[in-house]
């Protein structure tokens, strides 16, 4: 391959991509546009919040279960090295909600919701039920997307603080009951040290920019895939992807701003 040809292929793929991000952000506006119509249709919300929310609960349940086992296993022994295994409790809920809660949740929300929401979108767009609607004059973005879209949004901050909630209680359960540290000093430590506004609302601030993206990342990909069995596949594996990788970039981003300071 000669040197032009090279630099004529990378340029083609930056414009490409720059002209992606562009489409994309212009995508995630409308649907800050549609927001206020959207909540005019409170029925279509509370049955995508069944619909994404409630299905993806056992998931996170069990998830947060296992985590909390083992933030609790592995973190008794890393404090009984220095004599401080009273602050259990302390590490188990910083880790949970300051970090792991948000992310990890996201992650499986991302893997279970956001492929759901692509493939159903990416299906009636193969099918051509929202070529239908633009033909019968309804938006198919205020119509199908936004009350998604805004479902994804309400569902995502509740299934982190399950995972939370549910991450401590295994942490207790495998620290207290299993163990045998003081249970007294396990809450007593966790209470004193986790702060409402430092911890417990910046984990909350994650989980909400995680939903917006994940939730805004499946529905483009499912309504700009190619409407065929092969397009809607390629599109929900790149939701997987996609999403994944800006959790983890946006976690990065988060946290540096939330506590540098």
């Amino acid at each position: 391959m000669s040197a032009v040809a090279a630099i004529s292929r990378l340029g083609r793929s930056t414009i490409d991509s720059v002209s992606g991000l562009g489409a994309f952000a212009k995508f995630v506006l409308n649907l800050f546009v549609l927001l206020p119509k959207s909540l005019l249709r409170p029925r279509l919300i509370i049955d995508q919040i069944h619909f994404i929310g409630n299905y993806s609960l056992v998931i996170i349940v069990v998830s947060g279960l296992f985590v909390g086992f083992v933030l609790g296993l592995q973190g008794y022994y890393t404090l009984n090295r220095y004599g401080a295994e009273q602050a259990l409790g302390l590490l188990v809920a910083l880790s949970l909600v300051r970090e792991l809660g948000p992310v990890v949740s996201a992650l499986l929300f991302a893997g279970r919701a956001g492929t759901s929401l692509t493939a159903e979108i990416g299906l009636m767009k193969a099918g051509e039920q929202l070529a239908a609607m633009e033909m019968m004059a309804v938006d198919p973005k205020s119509r199908i997307l936004a009350p998604r879209w805004v479902a994804g949004l309400i569902s995502m901050p509740i299934l982190a603080a399950l995972f939370s909630a549910v991450g401590i209680i295994g942490g207790y359960v495998v620290g207290v009951l299993l163990i045998g540290v003081d249970s007294g000093a396990f809450w007593s430590q966790m209470q004193d040290g986790v702060d409402v506004m430092n911890d417990v609302a910046n984990g909350v601030i994650k989980s909400i920019v995680f939903g917006l993206a994940v939730n805004a990342i499946a529905l483009y990909q499912g309504y700009t895939c190619q409407p065929t069995p092969e397009g809607v596949s390629r599109a929900t594996t790149r939701t997987v992807v996609i999403a994944s990788l800006t959790i983890l970039g946006l976690d990065f981003v988060l946290t540096a701003l939330m506590f540098s300071v």
